[in-house]
This record gives structure tokens, sequence and C-alpha cells, in this order.
């Protein structure tokens, strides 16, 4: 099992910057790939940024030069920097985990989502 606590998430001026956090506790050695995702209003849930455990980092195109992701492996944290900030970002962002299982589908754990608004 693994837990995440997401975090950083608030009101914010386009433009401007946010940094999200993602605290990861349980069966945490064998997670595959972090990554972080985006719900905007009436939209599905998208992929912003993953890195794997190997450092392999991928990006949405519409963040890229904009967000950054990033691990802290001794504080068993996740980070997303969020620069020049756009309403077009507004939504939920929600802290994955990803175990690739030999015997079946990944299994995907979620945190509770952290509210990120930008007002033009």
């Amino acid at each position: 099992q693994v837990q995440l606590v997401e975090s950083g998430g608030g009101l914010v001026q386009a433009g401007g910057s946010l940094r999200l956090s993602c605290v990861v506790s349980g069966s945490i050695f064998s997670i595959n790939t972090m990554g972080w995702y985006c719900q905007a209003p009436g939209k599905q849930r998208d992929l912003v940024a993953s890195i794997t455990k190997g450092g392999n980092i991928n990006y949405a195109e519409s963040v890229k030069g904009r967000f950054t992701i990033s691990r802290d492996n001794a504080k068993n944290t996740v980070y997303l920097e969020m620069n020049s900030l756009k309403a077009e970002d507004t939504g939920v962002y929600y802290c994955n985990a990803k175990k690739f299982m030999s015997w079946g589908p990944a299994i995907d754990s979620w945190g509770q989502g952290t509210q990120v608004t930008v007002s033009s």
C-alpha cells in the first residue's frame, strides 16, 4: 500500500508560481513511476509530469518550459514547481504512484488532490 499526501495548492495570479509537494509513505521502494495529474473543471484527469525510478521525466506539452517535476528521495517527496501559471492551469492536482506488476495491470495510488486556482 502506498499513501500520498499533496500540499501546496492555492490561489495565484496569472504569471505567478506555486510549488506542489507530494509526500509518499507505505510501500515506497516498489514504485516505478511518480506523476502529477491535473483535472480541470469539466475535463478528464490528464498527466502533467512524471518521473520514473530511473529519473526519466515526461511533461505534457502545455507545461513544458514552465513546470518542473523533481524528487527528494531522502524526504520521500515529489515536487511540481509551477511557474508562469496560466488560468488554463486551474484544476485539482493529484499525485500518482504507479507500480508495474508482472501478473496484471499497473497498480495506481492517488492522493486526495490539492486545488490550484489561477486568476487571469
